[in-house]
């Protein structure tokens, strides 16, 4: 089968791989018939994310189940799914206390060895363990570019705001426009945000907030700090989502919350950064952090892209064959894309 694989920092390349095998019987093997690039795809393009040679990137995918172990019961083959970015047995500590994310036996695709040594699915087949966890029907009539939002980026955007207990009515920052950020302002708006900031240094993205309903701030022409502190009467924002993964984003972030609020940090860490404690410190800020728990949060967001409540079409520039992958990873590095969707 076609695979896209990383070969070193700034080249990936499509290649002939072995096609997957059933080991479990809890595990499912999908026909891909579309995948994403992601943001944090473009972190092991970098070179930011240590990633062996000649693994398959990818952790966005729909498709169709081609085959199915014996204890999976949730789907069945021939069944239209989409997938979760990372997968959750459902029995240890943290599954059975609703932290899926932190699986003691969980693993991600497409994201090596140091993050489970799970093959990913931008490729024409892909290997799901714990299927019944990891997989879910596309309710009928749904677009494969809607579904393909539900499992990774659309799912960190809401979990950006329920993890940081919006309450209607409060006022929310979101630091950083790419998809999962814009995910972020549609879901603070379905959840009841009075007042949405969007900050971001591209004009295409900012126009795009806008659009969702928030209020766009321009770095390179207007303090942030300003316009959140008029809108809450000089306190700063409830919440503040940091969706870039860059420590003067994290600082801005802490800056623009209001005493005892709340950060949201979705944005990706692979090395130490300074954090200013003391400033945490003295405004009692509450700092969330990590993977986001999209398998917890699957069905509601499922649902509310079903009901039209949150749309992520918008986001999605580039349609390419799987073969243009390369070509995909180039355009989105140089940020002449938002979202890439890939089809074999």
């Amino acid at each position: 089968m076609r695979a896209v694989t990383f070969q070193a920092p700034g080249e990936v390349r499509v290649e002939e791989r072995p096609e997957p095998r059933l080991t479990s019987p809890e595990e499912a093997i999908v026909r891909v018939e579309t995948s994403g690039i992601c943001g944090s795809d473009l972190h092991i393009y970098h070179g930011r994310v240590k990633m062996e040679r000649g693994f398959t990137l990818g952790h966005e995918f729909v498709g169709t189940v081609v085959e199915a172990g014996s204890a999976v019961s949730e789907v069945a083959v021939g069944d239209r799914v989409l997938g979760c970015f990372c997968t959750a047995c459902g029995r240890c500590f943290f599954c059975r206390h609703g932290d899926y994310h932190k699986c003691d036996h969980g693993r991600v695709f497409g994201h090596g060895k140091t993050l489970g040594d799970l093959q990913g699915a931008q490729a024409e087949l892909v290997l799901v363990p714990h299927a019944n966890l990891t997989l879910r029907r596309v309710p009928a009539g749904m677009p494969d570019e809607v579904a393909l939002f539900a499992g990774d980026v659309m799912g960190t955007g809401y979990h950006a705001i329920v993890d940081a207990n919006l309450v209607p009515g409060e006022t929310v920052c979101v630091i950083g426009l790419g998809p999962v950020g814009l995910c972020a302002v549609q879901a603070a708006k379905v959840c009841g945000a009075a007042h949405v900031f969007a900050v971001d240094r591209v004009p295409e993205r900012l126009a795009l907030a806008e659009r969702f309903g928030a209020r766009a701030i321009d770095l390179e022409k207007e303090d942030p700090r300003e316009p959140v502190r008029a809108a809450t009467g000089g306190r700063g924002a409830d919440v503040v989502v940091e969706a870039v993964g860059h420590p003067e984003a994290l600082d801005l972030a802490i800056r623009l919350a209001r005493k005892a609020g709340r950060v949201s940090g979705i944005g990706v860490y692979a090395e130490r950064v300074q954090v200013h404690m003391g400033l945490v410190w003295i405004k009692a800020l509450s700092l969330r952090t990590g993977f986001a728990n999209v398998v917890g949060h699957l069905d509601r967001v499922i649902a509310l892209l079903e009901s039209g409540r949150l749309d992520p079409r918008p986001l999605v520039t580039h349609h390419l064959s799987l073969n243009e992958a390369p070509e995909g990873y180039a355009i989105y590095d140089r940020r002449e894309a938002l979202k890439v969707v890939l089809k074999p």
